[in-house]
C-alpha cells in the first residue's frame, strides 16, 4: 500500500485513448490521477468457466451453456425495439435466449448449428432467460475458456474496456518498489509487490488472484497497525492532563432521563467516568450493537468535560449523522436546563463565513462542544482546551483520522464509538491498545424485530404489506444496491425504482430517493423530510446504514440482500426498530445460490449483531474472490477483518517483531517499509 508520489502527480490524460470527457468519467469513480487509478481494484472477476446444462443455470449469475439450435429465431417488434427471441433446450431443460435490436443474428443462428452462449440468467415465471449473451463457436470458448477478466465498478458512460484499457497502460510502464525483506515474504508465503498490483486487475488463473489478493490484503494490514502502533504508543498510561474531578452533572441528567438505563450502559457509564477522573487519559473502544444506547454514553461523558470548562469534540461520517446528534444533544440539554450556546454544529458544507466564525469561537473556547463530520479535523480547526474526542461509527474512520483528531488537543481523551460488531480476538488486534467497553444489552421496551428471506416472487405481497404499514401512519425503507442501471449486474438501482414505485402508489404515499451522489444539502433535506413523516417511502443505497434514527420507520425491504455483507445488513435492518411499534425486515434474495440462502438465514434466526458477526467468520473464511467482497469494515480497500482473519492474526504478530526490532522503520532491514509508511496519503487505502 502507500502512495506512488511520481503516479499521483500525473493526470489521466496522459494516457492513450483518454481526453477532457473521458477524464470527467473517471472522476465521477473518484480518479484523477494514475495513482488513483491503479488502486481502483476490480469488484468481481468475470471467469470464464466450464459450461453447464440448462437445467443447472443459476438465476442472478453470467454461465455459458451449450446449444443445438433447432429452429431459427423469431423477432418481435414492438414500439422502438426489435426483440430477437431464440427458443432453445438440452435433456435437462428449456431457455429462451433474448437480444434486443439485433434482427441481423437470424441470419448467423440457423438451424443446426451448434453454438455457445454466454451471458446473465434470470427467471421470470418459470421460464429460464439469457438476454444478451456472448455468443461463441466451441473452438472459440476453447481458447478464452478457463480466464479471468475484471469487472470494475462503473458509472454511466464509462465502460469497463475504458478502465480495464487505462490500467494495462499503467501496468506496462510503472514497476512497483518491494518495500518487504525476502526472509518476510517466504515466511508467509507472499508474492512480490509488481506481481500482486499487476495479477489483482489481471489474473490469468484463480491461483494467480488468491496469491495477489493475499499480498495485498497483507500490506493493507501492515500499514494500518504499524500506524495504529506508533498513535498508541502515545497513549500508553499517559498522564491524565484534564482529570474530571467529578460527574454530578452527568448523574443529575442521568436522574432525568425519561427511561432507565439498561444494565450495560449503567456498567460502561462507570468505566468511563472512572477514567475521566483516574491519572491516566483515556482510550476506550464502546463497542455496542445497533440500538444499544451508544450515544447517550456519549453526551453523558461530553456533559462532564463541559461543566469542568473543557472542550469536547464528536465526529460522525455523514453530515446526517452529525446533524441527527447536534440536534439529539442540543434536546438533552434544553430538558436539563444547560445553556446550548456553548454548541455548535461543522460540516463541510457550511459556507466559508460560516466556518471562519466557527473556528473563531471554537478557538476562542467559547464553544466548548463542536459536533462535525470530518470537517473537525480540518487544519484550520483549533481548539483553546480540548479533552475529549469521540468518534462515531470507529469503522467508518481510518486510524490517520483518529489520530488527528487527538492530536488537537494535549492527549485528550479519546473515545471510539462502533456498532460493527466484532469478535473480540479480532477488536483487540484491529484497535491495538484501546480497551473494551461493550453494550451487549437492549432497552427492554425494544420489540424484536420480525425478519424474513425470501425470493423476488414475494415483491409484490411486500408491497401489499408495505401499503398496509403506510396506510396505519408508519414509514417504511427499500435498499438497493446501485444508484443507477449497470449493465453488467442484475440487480435493483434506486433511481428506477423509485420511479417504479411512484407509479404503483398512490399519491398520497410519497416516495423519495436517497444515495450518496446527492449533494449533503439534498441528503439532509430528504431526511429530514422522512423524520418528519412527509416521506413514507425512502428507496435508498446503504447511505442510511450508519446511525440514522427514523422511531416511525417500521418496515426495510433490502433488494438483493446477497449483495450485501452480513454485518452490513444487520446495520441496515438497524434503521427499523426504534420505536414502540412492531417492526419487519424483508430480505429479497435475487439469485437462488444455497450458499446466500445459508448466509441470510443466519439473520432471518437473530437480532443479535455479536452471534450474526461469529457465526459470518465460520460461513466465510476467504470467501468467494470472483465475488463482490463481503466486509462489513469500510476504509479497507481489500481487506476483510473477518473473511481474512487469518492473515490480520499473522500480521499482528510480525508488527509485534518489526517494532520490537527496529521501531522507527530506518534500519537497513525495515528502511523501504519505513519510506513507504511515509508516503502514505490515506491511512488504508491504496497499494502503491
Amino acid at each position: 500500500m502507500g502512495s506512488n508520489n511520481l503516479l499521483a502527480e500525473k493526470r489521466l490524460s496522459e494516457l492513450k485513448g483518454i481526453g477532457p470527457k473521458s477524464e470527467k468519467l473517471f472522476g465521477k469513480v473518484g480518479i484523477d490521477n494514475l495513482d488513483q487509478l491503479i488502486h481502483y481494484y476490480p469488484r468481481a472477476y468475470d471467469a470464464y468457466k466450464e459450461c453447464v446444462p440448462v437445467g443447472e443455470l443459476v438465476s442472478g449469475e453470467k454461465q455459458a451453456v451449450i446449444i443445438h439450435i433447432k429452429r431459427p429465431p423469431v423477432i418481435k417488434t414492438g414500439g422502438r425495439a426489435a426483440l430477437t427471441i431464440l427458443n432453445a433446450e438440452d435433456i435437462t431443460g428449456k431457455i429462451e435466449i433474448h437480444w434486443f435490436n439485433m434482427p441481423y443474428l437470424r441470419a448467423t443462428l440457423k438451424r443446426g448449428a451448434v453454438f455457445i452462449f454466454r451471458g446473465m440468467v434470470i427467471r421470470k415465471n418459470n421460464r429460464v432467460i439469457m438476454e444478451h449473451p456472448e455468443i461463441f463457436t466451441l473452438a472459440q470458448y476453447e481458447d478464452v475458456k478457463g480466464s479471468v477478466q475484471p469487472v470494475y465498478s462503473l458509472t454511466a458512460g464509462l465502460k469497463n474496456k475504458m478502465i480495464a484499457k487505462a490500467v494495462k497502460q499503467v501496468l506496462g510502464k510503472y514497476a512497483f518498489i518491494e518495500y518487504l525483506p525476502d526472509d518476510i515474504r517466504n515466511k508467509y508465503g507472499l508474492v512480490d509487490r509488481d506481481t500482486a498490483v499487476n495479477k489483482i486487475h489481471f489474473p490469468i488463473s484463480e491461483k494467480e488472484l488468491k496469491d495477489a489478493h493475499k499480498r495485498l490484503v497483507f500490506d493493507e494490514f501492515l500499514v494500518y497497525l504499524l500506524r495504529l502502533s506508533k498513535i498508541n504508543e502515545n497513549y500508553k498510561e499517559t498522564e491524565n492532563n484534564y482529570k474530571i474531578q467529578d460527574t454530578s452533572e452527568a448523574d443529575r441528567i442521568i436522574n432525568n432521563l425519561s427511561f432507565d438505563l439498561t444494565g450495560a450502559q449503567k456498567k460502561v457509564w462507570s468505566e468511563i467516568r472512572d477514567e475521566l477522573m483516574s491519572s491516566h487519559t483515556m482510550n476506550r473502544l464502546l463497542q455496542g450493537d445497533v440500538g444499544s444506547g451508544k450515544t447517550i454514553i456519549a453526551f453523558l461523558s461530553m456533559i462532564s468535560v463541559m461543566s469542568k470548562g473543557y472542550q469536547c469534540a464528536l465526529m460522525a461520517p455523514t453530515e446526517v449523522l452529525a446533524a441527527q446528534h447536534y440536534n439529539s444533544f442540543i434536546r438533552l440539554l434544553r430538558e436539563n436546563s444547560i445553556d446550548t450556546e456553548q454548541v455548535l454544529l461543522l460540516t463541510g458544507s457550511m459556507t466559508a463565513k460560516e466556518k471562519r466564525e466557527s473556528y473563531e469561537k471554537i478557538a476562542s473556547g467559547e464553544v466548548k462542544a463542536v459536533i462535525g463530520t470530518h470537517a473537525i479535523i480540518q487544519y484550520k480547526v483549533e481548539f483553546k482546551c480540548l479533552s475529549l474526542a469521540i468518534t462515531d461509527e470507529q469503522h467508518r474512520f481510518g486510524v490517520k483520522q483518529r489520530g488527528i483528531i487527538a492530536e488537537k488537543g494535549i492527549l485528550p481523551h479519546i473515545l471510539v464509538m462502533s456498532a460493527t460488531p466484532i469478535p473480540r480476538t479480532l477488536a483487540l488486534i484491529i484497535y491495538g491498545e484501546l480497551k473494551i467497553s461493550v453494550l451487549d444489552e437492549l432497552p427492554a421496551e425494544r420489540l424484536k424485530i420480525k425478519n424474513c428471506v425470501v425470493d423476488t416472487s414475494y415483491r409484490k405481497t411486500a408491497y401489499s404489506f408495505i401499503k398496509k404499514e403506510t396506510d396505519s401512519g408508519h414509514q417504511a425503507y427499500i435498499i438497493c444496491p446501485m444508484i443507477e442501471p449497470n449493465e453488467d449486474l442484475g440487480c435493483e438501482n434506486v433511481i428506477e425504482y423509485t420511479k417504479k414505485l411512484k407509479k404503483i402508489f398512490e399519491p398520497d404515499v410519497r416516495v423519495e430517493m436517497l444515495h450518496g451522489r446527492m449533494t449533503a444539502e439534498e441528503k439532509l433535506n430528504i431526511m429530514n423530510e422522512f423524520s418528519e413523516n412527509k416521506i413514507r417511502i425512502l428507496v435508498s443505497t446503504t447511505v442510511i446504514e450508519v446511525g440514522v434514527d427514523v422511531p416511525n420507520a417500521t418496515v426495510m425491504m433490502i433488494e438483493n440482500a446477497e449483495r450485501f455483507g452480513l454485518a452490513q445488513l444487520h446495520q441496515l435492518r438497524g434503521r427499523i426498530g426504534r420505536g414502540d411499534a412492531q417492526s419487519y425486515c424483508i430480505f429479497l434474495q435475487g439469485d437462488s445460490k444455497e450458499e446466500d440462502n445459508k448466509r441470510l438465514q443466519i439473520l432471518n434466526k437473530s437480532n443479535d449483531g455479536f452471534y450474526i458477526a461469529q457465526e459470518d467468520l465460520k460461513l466465510r473464511g476467504q470467501g468467494d474472490l470472483f465475488g463482490l467482497r463481503q466486509s462489513g469494515m469500510a476504509g479497507f480497500s481489500l481487506a476483510d477483518p473477518f473473511g481474512d482473519a487469518d492473515i490480520l492474526i499473522q500480521v499482528s504478530e510480525l508488527v509485534k517483531e518489526i517494532i520490537k526490532e527496529d521501531p522507527d522503520l530506518s534500519g537497513e532491514k525495515y528502511g523501504l517499509l519505513g519510506n513507504m509508511l511515509e508516503q502514505v496519503r490515506n491511512d488504508i487505502e491504496g497499494i502503491l
